[in-house]
């Protein structure tokens, strides 16, 4: 009888040992699909906490930064062809967004006249913009690869010392100053001068001053300004 168990006892230890291994492969499996797991949530949330700390607008930023920059490359290959690439570029767009396009281009800084200094220095700031050189793509790749994410700045970023200054941006801008300047000296609106208004000052620059106080705070003084002149006033 002993002889006859023995072989089967031992086909007993072999099926037990390889149940055990099965469960160990098992195991180890469990194991690395939980470190995967872990690793891809842990990348998930650094790459949401990233995207939390960029601008409001970085994906619109991002987008138009790209437009802008597949815009240029469409005019440089057709002003290598000697194209026209504003003629080139209404042709792949109907009569009717063209004529809109058109009249956005017009209603985007119509001069209104002067209303307050804010609104002259947000003209001034979009006719600068307007008048800016095109784009450097080269020099654009470039600082993109240089700044990394600090390249389109947050709330989080600090900027300060990571960016230097060209000679030649400089020597632009100071040529625009100066332009500026030149034109603001030459610029002078011809006014007519009315004979019969009263005379309430005692030099040009005066009479300047008190337009714009009368521009500013006339409707607020005009009832003290006739009293004034009546002799009723207390």
């Amino acid at each position: 009888m002993s002889s006859e168990d023995t072989p089967s006892t031992q086909t007993k230890e072999m099926t037990f040992a390889e149940k055990q291994a099965e469960r160990m492969k098992r195991l180890r499996s469990l194991h690395s699909a939980r470190n995967e797991a872990r690793t891809h949530n842990h990348q998930e949330v650094v790459a949401e906490e990233a995207r939390n700390k960029l601008p409001a607008n970085y994906e619109a930023k991002k987008r138009q930064a790209e437009w802008l920059l597949d815009d240029q490359n469409k005019r440089e290959e057709a002003t290598k062809q000697g194209k026209d690439y504003d003629r080139v570029k209404l042709l792949n767009i109907s009569a009717v967004e063209a004529e809109r396009l058109e009249r956005k281009k017009k209603k985007k800084n119509p001069d209104q006249g002067f209303s307050t200094y804010e609104q002259a220095t947000v003209r001034q700031y979009n006719r600068l913009v307007k008048n800016m050189p095109t784009m450097d793509a080269e020099q654009y790749d470039k600082q993109k690869q240089k700044y990394g994410d600090a390249f389109y700045g947050g709330p989080n970023v600090i900027i300060h010392g990571m960016h230097e200054d060209r000679k030649e941006a400089i020597d632009k801008m100071v040529d625009d100053i100066e332009g500026q300047i030149a034109k603001r000296a030459k610029y002078s609106r011809r006014r007519t001068h009315n004979d019969d208004a009263d005379i309430d000052y005692i030099n040009e620059r005066n009479a300047k001053f008190n337009k714009k106080l009368e521009r500013f705070y006339g409707e607020h003084t005009a009832e003290i300004k006739q009293n004034l002149e009546r002799g009723t006033a207390i």
